[in-house]
């Protein structure tokens, strides 16, 4: 199995891509121990601070030494440098707000998972033109679950995960399963500022295994 689809079906097989970023480097470590004490084993950090790559490092160590099943993806990728700095730290994917070619064309040379957001079926078809299999439907709440079913039949060879606006109801999650996604991306609706300010990790777990459950039941019926 390669590494895009080893990363590909961690996604899949949890329904949830988990993305968050805090400055404070133990509030980084032990969100991560949660997320993955909840079952999680594929987790997006988002590159949007000084702090980021340190943050990172940090991250891939803890990983290596107690959580060896987890794969650990860096999002808000917008340029080439970020892309190259991330992947020598041991980035396992890679997410970006919008496509960027040379990005693109540096991590599929590489065999690493690249998933840029679009919005629009142009960008759709550029991103898989360039090899890309796993599309990231950014801003989510601007597209809603709508615009996936008008669309799905379009690119029956793609992955497809909203991001931004989705919340933690089943109504919520089942709407964008039923319109044919194969998993969500979750940010501050999970992993929120004031859980983080309140150091309170046993909510973001116990919130977590209740999404994933959720998820399992929404793939069961």
């Amino acid at each position: 199995m390669t590494k895009i689809q080893l990363v590909t079906n961690a996604i899949i097989n949890q329904g949830i891509l988990p993305l968050y970023y805090n400055a404070d480097e133990t509030v980084t470590l032990d969100i991560l121990k949660a997320l993955y004490k909840a079952g999680i084993r594929a987790v997006e950090y988002t590159s949007r601070g000084e702090f980021a790559l340190s943050n990172f490092t940090k991250m891939v160590a803890l990983r290596n030494t107690e959580m060896p099943e987890m794969l650990l993806g860096i999002g808000t990728i917008k340029n080439l440098k970020q892309a190259e700095d991330y992947e020598k730290a041991g980035a396992d994917f890679f997410i970006s707000p919008g496509f960027v070619q040379e990005v693109a064309e540096f991590l599929i040379s590489k065999h690493l998972l690249y998933s840029p957001g679009c919005m629009t079926p142009t960008e759709i078809i550029t991103a898989e033109a360039a090899g890309v299999t796993f599309i990231k439907l950014f801003p989510g709440n601007a597209m809603g679950a709508g615009f996936m079913s008008a669309i799905k039949d379009v690119f029956p060879n793609l992955k497809f995960m909203p991001t931004g606006g989705v919340d933690t109801t089943k109504e919520s999650i089942e709407s964008w399963f039923k319109a044919g996604v194969s998993a969500v991306g979750m940010g501050s609706k999970l992993v929120s500022k004031e859980l983080m300010a309140a150091k309170d990790y046993a909510t973001i777990e116990n919130e977590t295994i209740r999404v994933l459950e959720i998820i399992k039941s929404i793939k069961a019926s």
